[in-house]
């Protein structure tokens, strides 16, 4: 059975070969992320290069997505990549570039000595680690250590209540923006994105590339980026609750409600939303996740969430093959408990046009007919993406001669797309669409599916047909 809700999954040191890749990609991996906070264009290029091939050998289209490091600060290095720091020290944050050890470490942004005041919280490490500001020398910050703990290289860095001085776009984020573009990627995450001009930003810089193909995705991470949520939807792609940094910006016990605020925005809006951080972070070091870590997954699933995502755990962790397994078998148990036809009924009013009437009620037959599954050729992926918005009980097999419509598809939930010949003539549709099927779905002589587009095939802009077919 194909799995409604996608995943995305981080990679890393832990699954960059080839044969890792290639289970992960078997494994149910939908999109592969690269975070630009720790990898380096060599190693994202080596990875995209891989995910291409084997795409090609495994008739497959996963997507790729890169994720912005934004306008973070972030801790220097460390003399053996890490170092250990014990409640009650004093010790030293430098603004130049340090080798750091467990009395002092440098941080990457020179005006944190400038916004910060005596008695502010720094916070470390997705607030994990705390230091009090006591005193402020020429080139660096004194502090008090709050919390015994070690910070590894390249760890967050925030100030409890200050909003610092970082500019909105830096000169590294333009230039990962330009690789993507090189590199034929299909999303990008953009990090901290407070307002919608911070996605307008990054808009431009792809209009000037003429790039209409890369999907924006952009992650919520801050207070303000929660107070803008309605605009900044307006101007996305999708948005990725991130929970690891929201949770040191905002207090982690108003998470639960601002995450399903964010899926039920995006849900109304049609664009994509993406759970993420500490889903099954315990399966880094142990092949069993917690029960509560089970009911997180379950319940972003339940929600309507249209993916999650997987970080440390695959870059890092000991057991990211075990670790994606874990997260299809949640995620394919809690599928069976939606309510599908309540999220059909409630996207009835904003059921407008067309294409919209015809992908709603293509939704709605394919539930009380329990069909098996919805074929959608089509050129652009905008059908399909109308009837994933309407929550489908079945798969949406979306069948596309365009490669990067059927990339562009892989975070939208119930949609499998599949990249096909050039389709000619309605009898041809038919013909492939149940070829399709009966190679993704197991199938039982008189199960239906609902065949919908538009005909003549590249030649009408809207859907304007639904056939119900028995096997």
């Amino acid at each position: 059975m194909l799995n409604k809700t996608k995943v995305v999954v981080t990679i890393g040191p832990a699954t960059m070969e080839k044969e890792q890749i290639k289970r992960l990609m078997v494994g149910g991996m939908d999109v592969a992320r690269l975070n630009m906070s720790h990898a380096n264009y060599n190693f994202c290029k080596d990875v995209i290069e891989k995910i291409q091939e084997l795409n090609e050998e495994l008739h497959l289209s996963i997507a790729t997505m890169i994720d912005l490091m934004g306008p973070e600060v972030r801790t220097g290095k460390f003399a053996n990549g890490e170092a250990y720091f014990r409640k009650g020290d004093k010790i030293r944050i430098y603004m130049d570039d340090i080798t750091g050890d467990s009395t002092k470490f440098s941080v990457n942004y020179s005006g944190l000595i400038k916004d910060v005041s005596y008695n502010n919280i720094i916070k470390v490490k997705d607030g994990m680690m705390s230091f009090l500001v006591i005193d402020k020398k020429d080139d660096c910050i004194i502090c008090e250590v709050l919390t015994d703990g070690t910070i590894e290289n390249n760890q967050t860095v925030s100030v409890e209540g200050i909003k610092l001085n970082l500019p909105k776009m830096n000169n590294k984020d333009e230039t990962d923006i330009i690789f993507a573009h090189k590199m034929n990627v299909d999303f990008l995450a953009l990090s901290y994105v407070c307002t919608q001009e911070d996605v307008l930003a990054v808009s431009d810089i792809l209009i000037g590339l003429k790039n209409d193909h890369i999907g924006i995705i952009s992650k919520i991470e801050t207070e303000e980026g929660v107070n803008n949520l309605d605009e900044i939807i307006r101007v996305s792609d999708g948005i990725m609750v991130a929970r690891g940094d929201l949770g040191v910006d905002i207090p982690i016990e108003r998470i639960p409600g601002v995450q399903k605020k964010i899926i039920e925005k995006c849900h109304k809006a049609g664009i994509v939303s993406i759970v993420a951080t500490e889903l099954l972070s315990s399966m880094e070091k142990t092949v069993r996740p917690t029960r509560a870590e089970v009911s997180d997954v379950a319940n972003a699933v339940l929600d309507g969430a249209d993916a999650v995502m997987l970080s440390n755990e695959t870059t890092v962790g000991k057991y990211p093959i075990e670790t994606l397994g874990m997260m299809e078998k949640i995620i394919n148990s809690a599928e069976k408990d939606i309510d599908y036809l309540e999220f059909i009924k409630n996207k009835e009013s904003n059921t407008m046009d067309i294409t919209s009437m015809i992908s709603h009620s293509v939704v709605e037959c394919a539930s009380k007919l329990n069909c098996c599954a919805i074929i959608a050729p089509t050129m652009s992926g905008y059908t399909a993406r109308k009837m994933s918005n309407c929550r489908p009980s079945c798969p949406v097999i979306a069948v596309s001669p365009n490669e990067s419509t059927v990339k562009s598809l892989q975070l939208h939930f119930a949609v499998n797309p599949v990249l096909i010949n050039d389709l000619k003539d309605f009898d041809k549709i038919i013909e492939v669409s149940k070829k399709v099927t009966f190679e993704l779905i197991s199938t039982q002589p008189g199960d239906r599916i609902i065949i919908t587009g538009g005909y003549p095939f590249k030649a009408v802009k809207s859907t304007n047909f639904m056939k119900i077919e028995e096997l």
